[in-house]
């Protein structure tokens, strides 16, 4: 399967002046050095980690894969592969469309609690965040930032209005500052509220400090589903 390209039609033109943007140069170095830093290190310390949890997997689906990748939309609309350990059925993407109606999050993105689609392992994986881990792959590809907003998924970006779409102007990342605030208890205009304010302050200091936060939370897991 090829590598996903640029959505096809181009996002950043269509994003209004609603926030002041400007791409701090020595700000970006310096957050990709640390996040090759961070992405390798994470990989080599927690390669047990993978281990167990890819043994876990088999063991209850023998026959399903360990990783699932899936298209996502990055900074500047660009779309790319995200990787995470599977938590799902290997159907769930065809049994979604029987689930939609029961969506819990009002505007573009899809949250049910009890998902009939996640298996025993990947309850375990979801609720301490585990099983976002591979995206540590994406991170040293350069797809992905340790911190920065989530990336969302193209079927939810074609229902952004302009507003929204004002979070594709960096690069996502595995947490950022709506994770380590509500999560999935913060509705969706509240992601992006969060998202802009994010992007509107960044520094390495509020990186670091959103990094400090999610392990916390890592450790001691709040609402996540």
């Amino acid at each position: 399967m090829a590598e996903p390209g640029y959505a096809a039609n181009s996002v950043v033109n269509q994003i209004p002046q609603s926030i002041v943007f400007e791409e701090k140069k020595t700000y970006t170095i310096l957050k990709r050095g640390i996040d090759i830093f961070g992405a390798l290190f994470g990989l080599i310390c927690l390669s047990w980690l993978f281990l167990i949890i890819t043994i876990l997997i088999k063991l209850e689906d023998p026959k399903g894969p360990v990783f699932f990748k899936q298209i996502r939309v990055g900074k500047n609309g660009k779309e790319f592969y995200m990787y995470k350990f599977r938590s799902m059925v290997t159907d769930a993407e065809e049994i979604l469309k029987d689930l939609l109606k029961y969506n819990e999050i009002e505007g573009a993105m899809f949250k049910i609690k009890n998902d009939p689609r996640i298996t025993k392992i990947g309850k375990v994986l979801r609720k301490t965040s585990m099983d976002e881990l591979p995206q540590l792959i994406n991170v040293l590809k350069g797809n992905m930032s340790l911190v920065g907003p989530r990336p969302p998924l193209p079927r939810e970006v074609a229902q952004y209005t302009n507003y929204d779409k004002q979070r594709l102007l960096v690069t996502p990342g595995c947490t950022g500052l709506w994770q380590v605030t509500g999560r999935n208890s913060v509705s969706f205009k509240k992601m992006v509220e969060l998202d802009l304010i994010y992007i509107k302050n960044r520094s390495l200091i509020y990186d670091i400090r959103i990094i400090l936060k999610t392990i916390v939370i890592i450790l001691k897991p709040n609402n996540a589903y």
